[in-house]
């Protein structure tokens, strides 16, 4: 039977005590508003008749008026399109739905394949084929190293795989953000990677003009000092590099630019192109494939995926170099980071970065800086998850300035023989290089020691470039699928095993209600009794022995 709503009537004893007080609130409000005095709204006073150009002002003022219901009039037209839109997608989606029942097992195995292909091209295997592509296809590859941490984004994996494939296949670093770092530590790592690769300084342009987006001019893009955020330093070094190389074979060659997320390869590209032809963005793994951009006639530049870190490196490269974005990582990986990142930094130069009081660990970091930056849940509770992912993407990014010292002796991987250096250092003119690079480290502004972050490298980070090494987790999609499966065949079973399933809960209930009565028993014999009586006495309890029995649990004192 189905249950009837709750009556609204009400008794007029109860309704007329209601409307009582009613009118008593109403009467205090009016008695609070006299002892305040009352403020009569200001009229517009309008335009003087006396004010010269009266009619034209009151002319743009109509103007203005018209002006807003236009506008007023295309959001309610966009809307209702939109509306529209909707409803006929909501209705295809329907029919489709409908059309899949029908057919039945075969329809939704087509379904399932078109979801995976979708999900493939955003899969780790799929960037792994695409980087790969890039490696094989390259005359040179550009392995982008980010300054301010140029030890923690090699790869030792690509950087065998490009010198041991054979062929006249070269390897160039380029150490981009040199911006971020203080002058003498960045010339420290361009005398100690030259002696491994031909390295190139370089400062990538941070904002580019759009070829497919016309040109808008606002207020606030007027407010941007355009001429030093489009400014770029060692293009002209790295382009005559590749040219003259270019020159040497008597062809024209392919650059494949690989690294890390967040090392500012496809704004190398864009740079060197002087227009924006790749996505640049803050989250991790904006490209998904490989890219061809025509830089001039002899030189095209490939743009690639980035390296996927190994689940086995620390929890600092992990932090920095994992291809996850830090929007769909769980809230543990995130605090992991950053606990990772804040034991591998001075914790003074944090607190004066930051400007925070000392901490004790890293969640009360994060509390305080939420607390600082106004980033609170409901009741005033900091957000920390959402801090902590800021701020992992303020460090890959480039808003704060660290640096890392170079390792004191000078060791090469086992990988790099003298031969193999000589090799990559052939068709190239290594004093111009040098000369070029001392150009750019002189043109640049540093940020001061003091105020730059000293930071501990956790070394080399090692990275997967075959595509069956890689440990593919499984997609949210698969495990909804098995799930549903799952759900249909367990319901199947479980409505034979109802009933005995009620039996048992009935025999549980019962031989409670026995323990706490018996419970309720030995509580008042340990009051009533003394110590002696209680030897003598039985004990009540059906599993446990007498000396546990005559514990008394301060957690069951019931009232």
């Amino acid at each position: 039977a189905e249950l009837k709503k709750a009556s609204k009537r009400l008794t007029c004893h109860k309704r007329y005590k209601i409307q009582k007080k009613i009118r008593e609130h109403h009467r205090k409000v009016r008695k609070e508003a006299k002892k305040r005095g009352r403020k009569k709204p200001k009229k517009d006073p309008g335009v003087p008749s006396a004010a010269p150009f009266k009619e034209e002002l009151l002319r743009e003022a109509e103007q203005r008026k018209q002006r807003l219901e236009e506008l007023k009039q295309k959001q309610k037209l966009n809307r209702q399109k939109e509306h529209e839109k909707k409803r006929k997608l909501e209705a295809k989606k329907n029919a489709a739905q409908i059309t899949e029942k029908a057919e039945g097992k075969g329809s939704s195995g087509k379904s399932k394949a078109k979801t995976n292909k979708l999900l493939d091209k955003n899969s780790k295997k799929s960037f792994c084929r695409e980087l790969k592509k890039v490696i094989e296809a390259s005359d040179v590859v550009l392995e982008v190293l980010d300054a301010r941490d140029p030890m923690g984004c090699r790869c030792p994996q690509l950087e065998q795989a490009v010198t041991c494939s054979g062929g006249d296949k070269k390897l160039l670093l380029v150490l981009n953000k040199i911006d971020l770092v203080p002058k003498e530590n960045l010339e420290k790592w361009l005398n100690y990677l030259k002696k491994e690769f031909p390295t190139v300084a370089f400062k990538s342009a941070t904002l580019m003009k759009d070829k497919t987006m016309p040109e808008q001019f606002t207020k606030r893009r007027a407010r941007v000092d355009l001429s030093r955020t489009t400014e770029c330093f060692g293009s002209k070094c790295l382009l005559k590099l590749l040219q003259e190389h270019g020159k040497a074979q008597n062809k024209a060659i392919q650059v494949g630019v690989v690294g890390f997320p967040n090392v500012g390869k496809s704004s190398i590209i864009n740079s060197l192109k002087g227009v924006r032809a790749c996505n640049v963005g803050l989250a991790r793994g904006v490209t998904k494939s490989m890219q061809i951009v025509h830089i001039d006639k002899q030189t095209k530049m490939l743009d690639s995926p980035s390296i996927i870190a190994d689940p086995s490196n620390s929890a600092l490269a992990l932090a920095l170099r994992s291809i996850i974005d830090t929007e769909e990582s769980g809230s543990a990986d995130v605090l992991e980071g950053v606990d990772a990142i804040l034991n591998h930094c001075s914790k003074q130069q944090v607190m004066m970065h930051y400007s925070i009081p000392d901490f004790r660990n890293t969640e009360e970091f994060l509390t305080l800086l939420a607390q600082k930056r106004g980033m609170l849940k409901k009741g005033g509770v900091p957000d920390i998850e959402n801090i902590a992912k800021l701020l992992l993407c303020d460090w890959t990014g480039a808003k704060i300035s660290y640096h890392s010292q170079p390792p004191g002796s000078q060791r090469p991987p086992p990988y790099l023989t003298e031969d193999k250096i000589a090799e990559m250092q052939e068709c190239f003119n290594l004093k111009n290089l040098e000369e070029e690079n001392n150009n750019t480290v002189q043109a640049l502004k540093y940020p001061s020691p003091a105020s730059s972050i000293i930071f501990q490298s956790a070394g080399m980070a090692n990275g997967t470039i075959e595509e069956n090494k890689v440990i593919e987790v499984a997609s949210e999609w698969e495990n909804l699928e098995t799930s549903k499966e799952g759900k249909e065949e367990e319901e199947e079973d479980f409505t034979e095993s109802d009933d005995d399933q009620d039996d048992v809960e009935e025999e549980e209930k019962d031989v409670k209600e026995v323990n706490q009565a018996l419970a309720l028993v030995s509580l008042t014999r340990h009051f009533l009794f003394s110590e002696s009586e209680h030897s003598n006495s039985l004990s009540f309890s059906l599993d446990k022995t007498a000396d546990e029995d005559d514990a008394y649990d301060f957690n069951t004192d019931y009232v």
